[in-house]
């Protein structure tokens, strides 16, 4: 009798080792995939972090200050790159730091580049390139003819300053306001319409009669 009890108890141990066995391969198939999701979230999230911070960045316009080209709650995409390797260029739509409230972001249409005089006169917007004596009136094609550039003023421009207007100038706080915009305050360049979805699409860079 002794020896049938010996024999049913060791047909009981395997089973017992091969459930605690399959136990343990359970427990390290989920420690297996809970590292294996943590690895792929930091990564993600790294991805994200350096394409918010260095890359691309969303913006939301508010106000009507570059209309007609962009419209209130208008979805933008804002492109890091380009300025970090070469200057902003004349025409350049851009999100910047307000120079008087560094908090608020605005957006504007560049319009002077360093050493260039602005000079804006009877509704017209003229420019004097640096090494040159010779005023020119800028076509700006991106806007209605209805549109005019008030107010009478002169500006020289130093290193690293620009001179940015709103394309709708009769409702647009810019430099004819508040003055120049240091290049250290810029935070990129309009790059992608993204919603409302009828306006989605590249934005257009424009170029200039000189």
């Amino acid at each position: 009798m002794e020896e049938i009890k010996e024999e049913k108890e060791n047909q009981i141990e395997p089973k017992v080792e091969e459930k605690f066995s399959s136990t343990r391969r359970g427990l390290t198939r989920a420690a297996k995939f809970l590292v294996e999701f943590l690895e792929t979230a930091i990564i993600i999230g790294l991805i994200a972090f350096v394409i918010r911070f260095f890359l691309i960045q969303p913006f939301v316009v508010e106000g009507a200050s570059m209309e007609p080209n962009f419209h209130n709650n208008d979805y933008l995409l804002i492109e890091k790159v380009t300025e970090r390797f070469s200057d902003p260029k004349r025409g350049d739509v851009v999100v910047f730091r307000y120079p008087n409230n560094l908090k608020v972001n605005y957006i504007k249409r560049i319009i002077g580049v360093p050493s260039d005089t602005v000079i804006i006169k009877n509704g017209t917007l003229k420019i004097v390139s640096a090494g040159s004596n010779e005023e020119k009136t800028i076509n700006e094609n991106y806007l209605p003819d209805s549109i005019k550039t008030s107010g009478n003023m002169e500006i020289k421009l130093d290193k690293d300053q620009f001179f940015v207007l709103g394309d709708n100038r009769s409702n647009s706080s810019d430099s004819r306001e508040w003055g120049v915009l240091p290049k250290q305050n810029i935070v990129g360049r309009a790059w992608l319409v993204v919603l409302p979805a009828t306006d989605f699409g590249i934005v257009p860079r424009v170029q200039y009669n000189f």
